[in-house]
């Protein structure tokens, strides 16, 4: 079922045939929240819509639910990747253009964010960038991808990257819509123990202007800007100590009493700008926070979020994080998700016989490394990271004889990266283009090659550690989304909420009593997923769980 909003709270609707053609009329509704409703409770159709942030979230504001959904938008911007097109205009403007003829239009001016909660004038706000031209193209562009996606190397794979996608659109406005349980008197209290009383004309907090002045004190200087990293690279400069930047690995191993002020101010300042008193009144409202989640944000699949800092929250200000009385939070983590992805996709028996252990490094080390975990866990690790040197070489050599067919997988998308080719998740997302050959002035070296210590050797080498992880990396932001998918209907029907996502996490807030129930259906989400993806696989994809009343007590 095709749908289309106006800015009024009216639209079109038209029924499709499964391969895309229309199968009626298009109508027009007045009130497209109560048309939808109707259609949605009469025989839950997919829904096809332009873009998920123009329709679903007025949807959902006017106490409407649905079972699924296929996004244009999000559908157009994997197929344009699998394509090789990355470095073309935005996907909508691009679907359009080529079901009409019309050149792409540029880019439109920005606009400035709107806060969160803020009141929309309309029911429905039009989607990002130029509207669409109509249901007719709409129905064009659908049918136009359909035949696409049954031309891609695995059709079946990609249907399923398709609807995982799309269903990550619904939960991502439900989550928002929704909110995370968050009591602002204990962020309050958090950040008051941690930053000492705000400035009452804007400035830092006093936990942070006295360590700055101790931080000048340490330099023997009367004033010094802790939040500038050039200034305190010249303070460091000045008492004898040349840094190349300012990052904590780096301030950890200096010996100057500025050093450990200096880390202490980063931490604190980073949670006064990130999630102090500010972002409080800018994004909890009604004892929620309102994240905007991206569904596929970032290019290995996994989310982001548009403002909020939703998916870096820090473990101290979790604390605020607490359910309502009588709930409770049933948190579930992946554990070991992508070595275990890589024991799936790769095809090795012996790797993927281990992976069917609860804990997959020790049951290598049973199996290659005489016990030592740690050498497994190095070794499995660097493989998939392309960490080659150090206490890792040892570890790759075993790896490499034991689970020669899973390193094999890893190498051959390392090898395609460095010579500027394309790798592929297991169903289907492309990674962005890299650039190949020489750099202006480089000389080929007499094999052909270039000289290894050259910029493009060395861009060549960090682009193969790029796709060697890639195709790992996005494989597992499939399986989380496809349990985020499948735990969305199994949840169908139940008090219970999904409030929060993150990678390999994902949070429910339910009534205590049905904390056990949820339990079972996120194992049955995990199970599903991996049968989804995987099929018959040997390897186990376990996830753990905890019951808590604050998110911070999860293990």
């Amino acid at each position: 079922m095709a749908v289309e909003a106006d800015e009024r709270g009216g639209g079109v609707l038209q029924s499709l045939h499964p391969d895309g053609t229309p199968s009626g009329p298009a109508e027009e509704a007045a009130d497209l929240a109560a048309a939808v409703a109707a259609r949605e409770a009469a025989g839950h159709p997919r829904w096809l819509w332009a873009a998920w942030a123009g329709v679903y979230p007025a949807l959902l504001r006017a106490g409407v639910r649905l079972d699924r959904c296929y996004d244009v938008e999000l559908t157009e911007a994997l197929l344009l990747g699998h394509a090789g097109r990355w470095g073309e205009p935005r996907a909508l403007p691009a679907a359009w253009a080529r079901v009409t003829g019309a050149p792409v239009p540029p880019d439109p001016a920005p606009r400035a964010p709107e806060p969160p909660g803020h009141a929309q004038a309309a029911l429905f706000a039009p989607p990002s960038g130029p509207p669409g031209p109509g249901i007719t193209a709409l129905t064009r562009v659908y049918a136009d991808q359909l035949a696409r996606i049954a031309a891609t190397t695995h059709p079946g794979r990609f249907r399923l990257l398709v609807a995982a996608e799309s269903a990550g659109a619904l939960v991502a406005a439900e989550m928002g819509a929704a909110g995370l349980p968050w009591r602002a008197d204990v962020h309050d209290a958090i950040l008051a123990g941690l930053l000492g009383e705000p400035s009452p004309v804007g400035g830092p907090p006093r936990r942070l202007a006295e360590l700055q002045a101790r931080i000048a004190e340490a330099f023997g200087v009367r004033q010094v800007h802790a939040d500038s990293p050039a200034e305190l690279l010249r303070a460091f400069a000045r008492a004898g100590v040349d840094l190349p930047n300012t990052r904590a690995w780096v301030l950890r191993g200096v010996e100057h009493p500025a050093a450990p002020l200096v880390l202490e101010y980063k931490e604190l300042y980073r949670i006064w700008t990130a999630h102090g008193w500010a972002w409080r009144d800018a994004w909890v409202s009604g004892g929620r926070f309102h994240p905007e989640y991206v569904p596929g944000g970032v290019v290995s699949g996994r989310w982001a979020t548009r403002g909020g800092g939703a998916l870096q929250i820090p473990k101290v200000i979790r604390r605020a994080v607490v359910a309502d009385p009588g709930w409770t939070f049933v948190v579930a983590d992946a554990g070991q998700l992508e070595p275990r992805v890589l024991a799936a996709v790769s095809g090795d028996e012996r790797l993927a016989a281990a992976g069917g252990a609860g804990d997959l490094y020790a049951a290598l080390a049973r199996d290659a490394f005489a016990g030592d975990r740690a050498k497994a866990k190095v070794a499995l690790l660097g493989a998939m990271y392309g960490q080659t040197g150090g206490a890792a070489v040892p570890a790759l050599a075993v790896l490499r004889k034991n689970y020669p067919t899973a390193f094999a997988y890893v190498e051959a998308a390392a090898r395609t990266g460095e010579a500027g080719g394309l790798v592929r998740s297991w169903l289907g997302r492309t990674c962005p283009p890299g650039s190949a050959g020489f750099a202006e002035g480089e000389e080929p070296m007499p094999d052909g090659g270039a000289d290894p210590h050259s910029p493009s050797a060395r861009a060549a080498r960090s682009r193969g550690r790029f796709t060697r992880n890639f195709v790992i990396q996005a494989t597992a932001a499939e399986w989380a989304s496809t349990l985020l998918a499948t735990l969305r209907t199994e949840l169908a029907g139940t008090e219970a909420e999904l409030v929060f996502f993150q990678h390999d996490e994902v949070m429910v807030h339910c009534p205590a009593g049905q904390a056990a129930a949820v339990g079972e259906a996120i194992t049955a989400a995990g199970a599903r997923a991996t049968r989804l993806l995987f099929g018959d696989t040997p390897v186990r994809f376990p996830l753990d769980l905890s019951a808590v009343d604050c998110y911070a007590d999860a293990a």
